[in-house]
């Protein structure tokens, strides 16, 4: 398993989609600097990766979530995109600082980190994580950093690793609801070790940390079954949530159950804000890091910061 913005695929080719879901191609002006930078520091998106619905729109708007830790991940989830491998310890210690050079050459004031998980590290990568949020703290002192992570192994002390240079956010998704995460999570990943991973998060991170976490939906998932998961979130001290389509990969991938109409999305956005989120974005492609300063300048001021 990729951090779930490896779900946020374009369909397969062909298939057809709903009126309310379109997806464009890469454009506009800012498109090829960004490309631009990126292939000049060698780095990679989950954005092209995962194949995601929004590129040609943050892409254009001078923003990309950047994804540490190479591009093969040692899980397999049957909705994601990104390949399954097993790198048996390979990291690039060159990575934080090249990362740190292209968020300076961008100059944001917002940028979203991803990785994939590494099962074949004994940190599931944490210590790498931390690097690279410090030498954008570093590089880039005004920028805002948000950090989505995969479970760590569900190790505490891993997470711990992370607060020595702690995010601004730190989101994990949990992706589905307890009764679908089995059939469509790798093994290794789990319902309740994502809410203990958030729980922790809370419980363990700096005070004024955000946390965050998104849910796909369209895979068969029950209105009730959905409520639960809000509630559970909540429980475990969750700020934001996003709430987006699943859109599948390829036919070797967990099929679509359902196309989400918008409205739906919007109720379910009320339902979920009124268990007490700070923010929460719903809609067809609405993705974990999508619109992601709007909402933590949201948990913000709920916070009263």
């Amino acid at each position: 398993m990729a951090t779930s913005e490896g779900a946020d695929a374009l369909p397969v080719s062909g298939r057809s989609l709903p009126p309310w879901i379109k997806v464009h191609p890469p454009h506009g002006p800012a498109y090829p600097e960004v490309r631009g930078i990126l292939e000049n520091l060698g780095l990679e998106t989950v954005c092209r990766e995962a194949r995601c619905p929004n590129l040609s729109e943050c892409w254009s708007a001078g923003t990309a979530t950047l994804m540490l830790l190479g591009t093969e991940c040692t899980r397999r989830c049957g909705f994601c995109a990104v390949t399954t491998h097993w790198p048996r310890g390979r990291v690039d210690r060159t990575e934080p600082e090249r990362v740190a050079r292209a968020v300076g050459r961008w100059g944001l004031r917002y940028v979203v980190l991803t990785q994939v998980c590494r099962d074949d590290l004994p940190d599931g990568g944490a210590s790498l994580l931390a690097e690279t949020v410090e030498r954008i703290r570093s590089a880039s002192p005004s920028t805002l950093v948000e950090l989505l992570i995969g479970d760590l192994g569900g190790r505490p002390e891993a997470l711990e690793v992370l607060w020595s240079s702690p995010p601004d956010v730190l989101a994990h998704n949990l992706e589905t609801v307890r009764s679908i995460s089995p059939r469509v999570r790798d093994p290794r990943a789990g319902y309740d070790r994502s809410l203990s991973v958030l729980a922790a998060a809370r419980r363990t991170g700096p005070s004024g940390i955000v946390t965050k976490s998104s849910v796909m939906l369209g895979l068969g998932e029950a209105a009730d079954e959905l409520d639960v998961a809000f509630r559970d979130l909540r429980s475990s001290g969750v700020d934001l949530l996003t709430l987006g389509q699943y859109l599948r990969p390829g036919p070797e991938h967990v099929p679509v159950a359902r196309y989400i109409p918008p409205g739906e999305f919007t109720s379910l956005r009320e339902r979920a804000l009124a268990l007490g989120f700070a923010g929460v974005e719903a809609g067809p492609l609405v993705r974990s890091s999508y619109h992601a300063e709007e909402l933590f300048r949201r948990a913000q001021r709920a916070h009263g910061g």
